[in-house]
């Protein structure tokens, strides 16, 4: 993610970036730097060279669409966690018929604290990490919601195993499939509703 890797970028790469994040793709950055490192670095070099920015366009199934509408009709509240770039996250919502999807925010350095006081405000999170996941799922059924949660990485197990259901893909990871009380064994998001 460039705003990860670079902690000064010109004013026209930082433009492109919100362009095209704006437009709902996801911006991969890749970068050149010199400095000599082991292994084992945790964290990300300074200075480093832009080289390439890697414009990725997500693809909405064709079921998604109904199936967002299909939840609005029987009163269900979607909510989106990702770790990807809130802009990028909404706009895809946005496109799907996610309602309030505008209402979109960056976990990226928030505090728990932060996170509790703000969670029911809005509808996508992005930049949020696996135990932040958790933390939104227990403040959603906190509030008196019944918390379902679709996942297909192991990024997800925490927030999968704190929900009410646990709802992974058949193509996701071997882990996240076996913590899961349903599998969708088609992989496709657009079972959900009858289900």
């Amino acid at each position: 993610a460039p705003e990860y890797i670079c902690n000064k970028m010109s004013a026209k790469l930082a433009g492109d970036v919100n362009y095209y994040q704006q437009m709902g793709n996801r911006c991969p950055l890749l970068a050149l730097n010199n400095t000599k490192t082991s292994g084992s670095l945790k964290e990300i070099p300074e200075h480093s060279t832009p080289v390439a920015l890697i414009i990725i366009e997500d693809n909405i199934k064709a079921a998604a669409i109904g199936t967002i509408k299909e939840f609005k009709k029987n009163g269900v509240d979607v909510r989106v966690i990702s770790g990807d770039n809130p802009v990028t996250v909404s706009e895809v919502a946005k496109r799907v018929g996610i309602e309030n999807a505008e209402k979109h925010i960056s976990l990226q350095n928030l505090s728990d604290k932060e996170i509790r006081e703000l969670a029911l405000e809005y509808t996508v999170f992005g930049r949020v990490n696996p135990a932040q996941k958790k933390l939104l799922i227990q403040i959603f059924k906190e509030s008196g919601k019944t918390v379902a949660m679709t996942g297909d990485g192991v990024n997800d197990i925490l927030a999968l195993k704190e929900a009410d259901c646990s709802v992974a893909m058949a193509n996701g990871s071997e882990a996240t499939r076996n913590i899961s009380q349903l599998v969708l064994l088609d992989s496709d998001f657009g079972s959900m509703p009858s289900i």
